[in-house]
């Protein structure tokens, strides 16, 4: 995940909760998920962000009243800042911040620094630390040779002494941009607008600009700095207009008569249907575009009216970007509701129908054969859901494997392939959302799903490359990425497209913190620094991450998808991870009964502090019943350990011995190499019983772009699974048999089941 997947975001008001944030943190977003979220939230008031460096990898739903938008490389130059209150100062100040992002190598400074300003000369800029998965950006510092009488007022130290420039000893300073400033602003200081006097504008206003001398109307879309976004009424030619950008000193409030009228767009009656005419067929909730001035936008009309401001009939748009203005209002007048920054006011003359969908009707026969689509739908309509069940051990190798198996890649998909093979070759864990009652517009999807894809991968264990780009456009058609047909994505960002804002499948984990629930539809494991690991399995890795931050589990959840801790495609944390066959998750659970880790009998004390205990490092939470409490804690080294009590069910009579251990089983990992994704499924009990998957096996044959797919037996994994950790620890990756070293290796995430909850065993 690099810097330019997210949105930034300063807090600017500490939120009602969590109360453990301060204003002046700093919080990030990947930009696709951002999109989602505006798309489809139920409370578009708020945003699912990840603070900057957080021990926890849990989203933090936060009004979006209280943050403000910072663009990478302001975030980056309050980064450098080490204090939350220090951030939020700064960026309030805004002069500072804006000035710096024009410093650039040469130019002569100042430098604060023990309440003295020194002058320098800017030799560099450098920043530090290097990212991480929890902190994605790095905070910019300014590398600074001191100068005349200043030198040597220092003593260098820090982390890039001598590094990126050479200078005289004691001559350099590393610094933020808090203290550093140009000797002569110049351009690079913000500029104060000579236009204050003129009456200030907001959206909605009339006004008159002025284009090559000649006077136009419009109105405000929105004031940005120093120049005006304005929904025109006539463009250069007199035709309807769009939209334009008008330096505000060349804008004026209200409507001035012209010299001369505007030409208006005023045609003979055709004799051919106009298209200028084609907004008389909109309404509310008609797929429109509009033409702004960065192109062509798309929306949907969710209110049609005359404003107080103009006479003309306009359309409230609820925009498929946020390059909107307000979240349905007009001048404090509420007309409907959108997320923020999606609501735009325009003329609906100004609308036309949305294209995209005109000529996807039109060139429908170009689609996929019309006679296997016309059989499914009558199935469908039929009720005949023609149902096929996972593939079974027994049948593995007849149905599965071989060459032109599994799913077909095709243009960037093996994301998609990976993730669809691993969830439905051999589980029904998740079968219940092929199934389930969805919206009107949501059900061609599902019925590709499952009528296109799952069926045809179990009974024939083979899915032809154009079902999947069927369903990659069917997803880009849904407004969810304008790039789902071309580029890679995530796995985790399609399958909560998928389960969440596609078949509203209820999330698959309820994970308690602080006596709150929150909810989600996969865990990404993080781990402090302060762990000890080098060698671990899923469940050390599991057990470690929820007690740095301090989780339990609500429930037992049906499906467990676990991200490994890594930052993006290429750094890993570990070289190996071992896979756990089973997660025992019966600790982790925040209710119901638990034994002593030491005894068996009822747990009744919880000590966090024995986690990183040397002597119980390998097993898993530090529960013990009152007699092994006492008698670990009376050793000298933890007697100051700080011990917590553990609820005990009322009623609780049941023998500690007898408690059934809550368990979850591994079916499918799914593993990343040079940006491309294949899966290991594990379909029997025994550990030999591995296969593995490649979308793309052959690209040098392909044939129209499809590649050659290939599912083959991997039975030298359960070799490596019964060597001891020392032996495993002693593997060196390359020498490791057959495409073992992949899934040791390159592991991205791991998928548990309850067996209890899978609709076929």
């Amino acid at each position: 995940m690099t810097s330019t997947e997210n949105l930034y975001f300063i807090i600017i008001r500490k939120p009602e909760y969590p109360r453990h944030i301060d204003a002046g943190r700093l919080c990030y977003i990947n930009e696709h998920k951002h999109g989602l979220s505006l798309r489809t939230s139920r409370s578009p008031l708020k945003l699912p962000v990840l603070l900057m460096g957080a021990r926890s990898s849990l989203d933090y739903d936060l009004e979006v009243s209280i943050m403000e938008k910072l663009s990478a490389e302001e975030a980056e130059l309050l980064q450098a800042l080490s204090e939350d209150a220090e951030r939020l100062k700064w960026f309030n100040e805004g002069d500072a911040l804006r000035t710096a992002q024009g410093l650039t190598p040469g130019t002569e400074v100042t430098v604060e620094e023990g309440g003295e300003k020194l002058r320098g000369i800017l030799r560099c800029i450098v920043r530090h630390p290097e990212p991480t998965y929890s902190a994605p950006i790095s905070g910019k510092f300014f590398g600074i040779e001191l100068q005349e009488e200043d030198k040597r007022k220092v003593k260098t130290s820090g982390p890039y002494r001598n590094k990126t420039f050479s200078c005289q000893k004691d001559c350099d300073i590393f610094a933020p941009f808090s203290r550093v400033r140009p000797v002569v602003p110049s351009s690079l200081s913000p500029s104060i607008p000579a236009h204050s006097q003129i009456e200030e504008l907001n959206p909605g206003d009339r006004v008159t600009y002025l284009v090559s001398d000649t006077c136009r109307h419009g109105m405000v879309v929105d004031v940005l700095r120093n120049v005006v976004r304005i929904s025109t009424d006539t463009d250069e030619n007199g035709k309807t207009g769009g939209e334009v950008h008008v330096p505000l000193e060349l804008v004026i409030k209200g409507e001035v008569p012209a010299a001369e009228p505007e030409r208006m767009d005023v045609d003979t009656p055709p004799v051919e249907p106009n298209a200028d005419d084609l907004y008389l067929d909109l309404s509310v909730n008609s797929l429109v575009e509009v033409n702004l001035m960065k192109g062509r936008s798309y929306g949907i009309i969710r209110w049609i009216g005359s404003l107080p401001t103009s006479q003309e009939t306009m359309a409230g748009l609820e925009l498929e970007e946020d390059i909107g203005v307000t979240d349905g209002t007009f001048k404090s007048q509420r007309f409907f509701v959108c997320p923020p920054k999606r609501a735009l006011f325009v003329k609906l003359s100004s609308c036309r129908p949305d294209s995209r969908f005109q000529s996807t009707s039109a060139n429908h026969s170009k689609g996929m054969p019309e006679q296997e689509d016309a059989e499914r739908e009558v199935e469908h309509s039929a009720g005949k859901l023609d149902t096929v069940p996972p593939i079974s051990t027994e049948h593995v190798n007849q149905i599965l494997i071989g060459r032109m198996k599994g799913i077909q890649g095709h243009c960037n998909s093996c994301y998609m392939d990976a993730a669809l093979f691993s969830l439905f070759s051999c589980s029904s864990v998740l079968d219940s959302m092929l199934f389930k009652s969805t919206e009107p517009q949501d059900a061609p999807i599902q019925r590709t799903l499952l009528h296109d894809i799952v069926n045809p991968l179990r009974s024939k264990g083979f899915v032809e490359g154009r079902h999947i780009m069927k369903l990659r456009k069917q997803l880009q058609n849904h407004g969810y990425s304008h790039s789902f047909t071309t580029d890679e994505k995530d796995p985790e960002e399609f399958l909560t497209v998928i389960m969440h804002h596609i078949l509203a499948l209820d999330p698959l984990l309820k994970l308690s913190a602080a006596g709150k629930v929150q909810e989600s539809y996969c865990y990404q494991i993080f781990l402090d620094q302060n762990h000890s690991l080098v060698l671990p399995t899923v469940q050390q890795l599991l057990e470690h991450s929820f007690y740095s931050a301090g989780l339990k589990l609500a429930e037992v959840p049906s499906c467990l998808i676990l991200q490994m801790p890594r930052f993006g495609k290429k750094f890993k944390m570990f070289d190996k991870i071992i896979p756990s066959l089973e997660l025992d998750i019966t600790d982790l659970l925040s209710e119901g009964p638990q034994q002593c880790m030491l005894c068996g009998d009822l747990a009744q004390i919880e000590c966090p502090d024995c986690f990183t205990d040397p002597l119980f490092s390998r097993t898993g939470f530090k529960i013990f019943c009152k007699t092994c409490s006492s008698q670990v804690h009376s050793h000298p080294q933890r007697r100051s350990h700080q011990l917590a009590a553990l609820d005990v069910p009322k009623g609780y009579s049941g023998t500690p011995h007898s408690l059934v251990r809550d368990k979850l089983e591994l079916f499918a990992v799914l593993c990343i190499e040079t940006s491309h994704y294949v899966s290991f499924i594990k379909h029997g009990h025994s550990s030999k019983d591995w296969i593995f998957f490649d979308s793309m096996a052959d690209r040098e044959g392909e044939r129209d772009g499809f590649n050659i797919p290939e599912v083959h037996a991997c039975p030298e994994v359960g070799k490596y699974l019964e060597m001891s950790p020392a032996e495993l620890a002693n593997q060196v990756p390359r020498d490791m048999e057959g495409v073992a070293k992949r899934l040791f290796c390159d592991a991205y995430m791991y998928l548990y089941q309850s067996t209890n909850m899978c609709l076929y065993r």
